[in-house]
């Protein structure tokens, strides 16, 4: 793949008469050697083929100033527009303006589990598509339309297909997404509904990615922009927007630990790097915080290569039923490791038992019902906690990243009415629920 080394902070697009205005996205980066790139849909270094990031000329106009400049923008993630690889104006164009969800006070879910201290749930079920995926397509999106793409397209277990498809509903553009052939039904039909093309491979996700990096290099990908492949160095900053959020909710202070779940590992270490610039622009005071990593049992190559000691990430073949954590050879898995050794933190797993138990907990205690991904959070949080690994004393963050009406087979088997009676007070007291 042909790339342009650049050494400026513009850069010529496709048809080489302009700039690609992405706001204060000045070039891409490589994570390994550091050399720069123009901006452009790729997303391996020419030099080392390690992957690219979008590297950035920040505001320089004040801590206050941008906290003003923020808290005056919109209830969405357009507010962080100067800190975000998109134009200043891209809250005019037509999109599905995910963000600034809850952050939940989780005093309820603290007790049971033994935490003193402050525990927050970021909920991000209340996004358009019901999770986190709104947050990184929107910003895909922006730079689909800035490289003059007309077909949006992914890699997905199942909550990224569905994202792309709403999005490209409303921006205008042609959608095609690919997902493995045996997805939870309820994200199947999400993904299919917004009227774009859904195709099944027979396969697990790596073989859904693997055919999906063909296809760009293939004349029948000519135009199109796979969110998670040719234009993942933007769509990755979408998740620092959790960082951003999580911190101004919880007035401009970074949480002293955070728990996140791991697919690809992508964001997770956007996490990271979102509380890393919030440090540098002086937004929230630099101090110690930890990130912990959560893993379902049955694709655990992260947590698996943590507690071995190992920098390499061994790829494993899924199977759990946190389906949409089932990336069994994560490509931002390496990274993971490094910010949870960095940071002090960890990568742990639970297996699926351990997931509905966890999930039942969460809707039992404060009324989210998250889908898997949650239950694997919530429940290493609990195992962490009970090991001594996570200090119940400090303020501490978990992510809940998508609804549990899309895995709704993953408690049904144990979840149902209390009892069915004849309408008549008798058989309501017969049951005895009247107590």
């Amino acid at each position: 793949m042909a790339v342009q080394t650049v050494h400026t902070t513009s850069a010529s697009d496709e048809s080489g008469t302009g700039t690609v205005d992405l706001g204060p996205a000045a070039a891409l980066s490589c994570r390994e050697c550091g050399e720069r790139f123009a901006l452009g849909p790729i997303f391996a270094c020419e030099s080392c083929f390690g992957p690219l990031e979008v590297a950035y000329d920040l505001p320089d106009d004040g801590p206050d100033a941008l906290k003003k400049r923020i808290a005056e923008g919109p209830d969405n993630i357009w507010r962080y527009a100067p800190l975000l690889p998109v134009p200043a104006d891209v809250a005019a164009h037509p999109s599905t303006n995910p963000g600034f969800t809850k952050l939940v006070r989780a005093d309820n879910l603290a007790r049971e589990l033994g935490i003193t201290g402050e525990l927050h749930v970021k909920d991000d079920s209340g996004n358009p598509t019901h999770s986190f995926k709104d947050r990184v397509v929107a910003i895909a999106v922006e730079a689909a339309r800035a490289f003059g793409f007309t077909t949006l397209s992914c890699s997905s277990t199942g909550n990224l297909a569905g994202a792309v498809g709403a999005a490209a509903a409303r921006a205008g553009f042609r959608s095609c997404v690919f997902i493995p052939h045996d997805l939870e039904q309820g994200k199947v039909v999400m993904a299919a509904v917004y009227g774009g093309e859904l195709v099944g491979i027979e396969g697990n996700y790596d073989d859904v990615n693997r055919f999906c990096s063909e296809l760009i290099g293939d004349p029948l990908g000519e135009g199109w922009g796979f969110v998670n492949v040719n234009l993942r160095p933007y769509y990755g900053e979408g998740s620092k927007t959790l960082a951003y959020e999580i911190c101004e909710q919880l007035g401009w202070r970074l949480p002293d630990q955070i728990v996140i779940p791991i697919a690809s590992g992508s964001q997770l270490t956007k996490i990271d790097k979102g509380l890393r610039e919030l440090v540098k622009l002086g937004l929230v005071e630099d101090r110690p915080y930890k990130i912990f990593g959560a893993q379902a049992e049955g694709c655990s190559p992260v947590s698996t290569a943590f507690k071995a000691g190992h920098d390499v990430v061994r790829p494993q073949k899924p199977n759990t039923i946190a389906k949409s954590l089932a990336i069994g050879n994560p490509a931002d898995g390496p990274y993971v490791l490094d910010i949870a050794r960095r940071t002090g933190g960890a990568v742990e797993d639970v297996n699926d038992e351990q997931v509905v138990d966890a999930i039942k907990l969460l809707a039992r205690t404060e009324g989210i019902f998250a889908e898997t991904a949650g239950g694997v959070t919530v429940g290493v949080t609990r195992k962490l906690i009970e090991d001594g690994r996570l200090d119940p004393a400090l303020t501490t963050v978990v992510l809940n990243t998508g609804d549990g009406l899309k895995t709704l087979d993953a408690v049904s088997p144990t979840t149902g009415p209390t009892a069915t009676i004849r309408p008549s007070l008798d058989a309501f007291r017969a049951a005895g629920l009247a107590s």
